[in-house]
């Protein structure tokens, strides 16, 4: 019994630790957002002050803008195509190729993000393709399809295929029966996977850093940029804003998939057999 209870302190113990050692500079750097001191580290009282500032900082909203930008354009081609590359995964079968189809979709996943950043770089360069924006967002795209195709692909493999059969004894065609009965099934899958996929973009600095040219400088490259001479007030109130914006996405997709999962369990309920 005092071994059990040594355990379970030990646990907690290393639990406390691993979430100090996670998420208290992220508190520290919140927290310094508001400080009205310039110097960060010495506090001077609370205050609004840097988020003020912020709004006048013109680069640094400019390469907010840009990474946004980036993130919703590469995140909407990546959850297409990540989608499309799950269903044939799932549905097409062993199909001629599948083993280097399903290696190359998932190859960055497990792939250095420095080896993908070069490779996209030497392709950029010897189709004489101007690196700036477009390179960029096709970049992020590369990088985060394999992330939705994974997330997409998890929730076809539990899904039950007699309602689609269901609805072609009805008459709706292949086409017709994904895109009325497969596709709204799956769509907290997807939408899960267009969040993640957007999240994963607005952090990049690698591949960005290898992928981005003149005019398309992102968020991470112009805060690293800026840090190397010094950590700025304004720095902290912009990362805390992306902190913020993030949560939010994640709250927003747990309230979704809690609610998707309520109405699917009364609808079951509605039509199980009395």
């Amino acid at each position: 019994m005092t071994a059990h209870k040594g355990a379970s302190r030990f646990n907690i113990a290393a639990i406390a630790l691993g979430l100090a050692f996670l998420y208290l500079p992220i508190a520290i750097l919140v927290m310094y957002s508001f400080n009205d001191s310039r110097s960060v580290a010495v506090w001077g009282g609370w205050s609004l002050r840097w988020y003020r500032e912020l709004l006048h900082d013109s680069a640094m909203l400019e390469a907010a803008w840009t990474s946004l930008r980036i993130a919703f354009l590469s995140a909407t081609a990546a959850t297409i195509l990540g989608t499309l590359a799950a269903v044939a995964l799932t549905r097409i079968g062993h199909f001629r190729g599948r083993l280097p189809f399903s290696a190359m979709i998932y190859a960055p996943l497990v792939l250095p993000e420095v080896i993908i950043g070069l490779a996209l770089l030497l392709l950029f360069v010897a189709v004489d393709f101007d690196r700036g924006f477009w390179t960029t967002a096709l970049a992020h795209a590369t990088l985060t399809m394999c992330f939705v195709a994974a997330v997409v692909q998890a929730r076809l493999i539990d899904f039950d295929r007699s309602i689609e059969e269901a609805a072609m004894d009805l008459g709706c065609s292949p086409l017709r029966t994904f895109l009325t009965v497969t596709l709204p099934l799956i769509l907290p899958a997807i939408a899960s996977g267009w969040m993640l996929a957007f999240t994963l973009s607005l952090d990049d600095f690698v591949i960005a850093s290898f992928t981005t040219g003149p005019g398309a400088t992102t968020l991470p490259i112009r805060i690293y940029s800026e840090v190397r001479l010094g950590v700025k007030p304004e720095t902290n109130a912009i990362c805390t804003l992306m902190i913020a914006s993030v949560a939010l996405m994640v709250v927003t997709a747990s309230l979704l998939s809690k609610r998707y999962a309520v109405s699917e369990e009364k609808g079951a309920a509605l039509g199980a057999p009395v």
